[in-house]
């Protein structure tokens, strides 16, 4: 828990700036100025869990761990780089713990982000630290590993599980612009002044635009597994934590986790809650295009497929 905060913020009224397409009247902010006077609260909640599903050899030796945790990408790194950020050292953190020897057998393990896209690693309430470039990934890495490592010493593993498979394509709404909203955007792209786009009207101007060559509806993947007693929802959208927690909730197995940006990419996934907040995740663009509901709507479809496999 000390690793994961929502990073949407209720802010006091007035306190928010005009979003990209000037309206003022945003509730919440993503990733807010840290310690300010204006933050009032989170505008959700969190999950700390770390799901894990581990595959040992008949000789007890390890041979894989997949694990999933509801955190976006920490994000310290160099400029221009390619990174597998707290991903890849918690993959080599669990390796150190679980197949140490240079001899060894060979051993795999892997992390997929669960239902973060409204959560990160920065406490907001607290104002700002530097350190040396991955070192917070890797102290990131580091706690889940050891804190997965002593869990898996009380793991209890079954000889067989049932492995079962179901999917669904979803029929959804894009999000588009108005005419007025279009000639705004038009107006805002013909007075930019170079072909790199500098200002957030700018860039969200363009999205609006392309955003109008889009079809009215999209298919959405959707897909569940059953791994004995742990169901898995696999869902191509950044997912808000409300939904990968009801999803748990409604579930009928008993240990459930989501998998974000599985088999596609449909942008972010707000609540019509957060939706109706405003903030970052929930303006129109090819990051964020689905209808409002989207994810109500997949909710639901993803509890019937949870619930087909589990009969």
């Amino acid at each position: 828990p000390e690793e994961v905060f929502n990073r949407r913020w209720i802010m006091k009224p007035g306190s928010i700036p005009a979003n990209p397409f000037g309206a003022t009247d945003e509730q919440v902010q993503m990733n807010p100025p840290r310690a300010s006077e204006n933050l009032v609260e989170p505008s959700g909640p969190t999950d700390p869990t770390v799901s894990i599903i581990a595959v040992r050899r008949l000789d007890t030796t390890p041979l894989a761990l997949f694990a999933n945790y509801a955190l976006h990408y920490v994000g310290d790194t160099e400029a221009a780089v390619l990174c597998a950020d707290y991903f890849g050292y918690f993959a080599q953190f669990m390796a150190e713990h679980l197949a140490p020897e240079a001899d060894s057998a060979p051993f795999l393990a892997m992390m997929s982000n669960g239902s973060s896209g409204n959560i990160n690693n920065v406490n907001f309430r607290e104002k700002g630290t530097s350190g040396a470039p991955y070192s917070k990934m890797s102290a990131v890495a580091q706690r889940v590993a050891d804190e997965v490592y002593a869990r898996y010493q009380e793991l209890v593993f079954m000889d067989t599980a049932v492995l079962a498979s179901a999917a669904q394509e979803l029929e959804l709404g894009v999000r588009k612009a108005t005419a007025e909203e279009l000639e705004r955007a038009e107006t805002i792209l013909a007075a930019a002044e170079g072909p790199i786009l500098k200002s957030s009207a700018e860039v969200f101007a363009r999205e609006s635009v392309l955003l109008k060559d889009f079809p009215d509806t999209v298919s959405v993947p959707l897909q569940a597994v059953r791994i004995g007693q742990v169901g898995i929802a696999a869902i191509p959208c950044e997912v808000f934590v409300e939904t990968g927690l009801a999803l748990r909730a409604a579930s009928p197995f008993e240990n459930t986790f989501t998998i974000e940006l599985a088999n596609g990419y449909n942008g972010y996934l707000p609540t019509i809650e957060q939706h109706a907040m405003g903030g970052y995740e929930t303006w129109r663009a090819r990051s964020s295009y689905l209808e409002v509901g989207a994810a109500e709507q997949i909710e639901a479809a993803m509890v019937g497929l949870l619930s087909q496999l589990h009969q």
